[in-house]
């Protein structure tokens, strides 16, 4: 496991390197577009002026290896906790199999703990059956069914 990998908050020259993670496996490659488009920083914007949002980059050896995006959602269950979603996990194909996305969520859980967060939550796609058995072995529990309704 690499012990040197970093993390911080995004910064908007990052979104390239961000976008071309999410694009980089068979789902991705559908839905994203180019790293160049306007769209992404405006969506970068949004998310880093929002305290509730935290888009992360993982760093090794000063490149971006990983990112993932971390959410607070208020809520009125469990006498009014906060919930930590996280979402737009990726790691760097270069990057995998040396457990920095282990360590990626670690740093997330971590994170969510030190706010005061009841729980941790995230969804993955049905067909991505590795990424289960990944957040299987971190403890996360496939307790609910999600449902999506695409809007465009």
């Amino acid at each position: 496991m690499r012990q040197d990998v970093t993390f911080r908050i995004a910064r908007a020259d990052d979104v390239p390197a961000i976008v071309a993670m999410l694009a980089d496996d068979p789902l991705g490659a559908r839905r994203e577009g180019d790293p160049g488009d306007p769209r992404y920083l405006a969506a970068f914007e949004r998310i880093d002026a929002d305290p509730y949002d935290e888009l992360v980059v993982a760093e090794l050896d000063g490149k971006v290896v990983g990112t993932m995006q971390l959410t607070y959602l208020a809520g009125l269950s469990r006498l009014g906790a906060e919930r930590c979603q996280i979402e737009a996990v990726r790691v760097h194909a270069s990057a995998r199999g040396h457990g920095i996305g282990r360590r990626m969520i670690g740093w997330a859980v971590d994170r969510a703990r030190e706010r005061g967060c009841a729980m941790v939550q995230l969804t993955s796609d049905k067909t991505r059956t590795d990424a289960h058995r990944f957040y299987d072995s971190l403890g996360f529990a496939a307790s609910h069914e999600g449902f999506k309704l695409a809007l465009g």
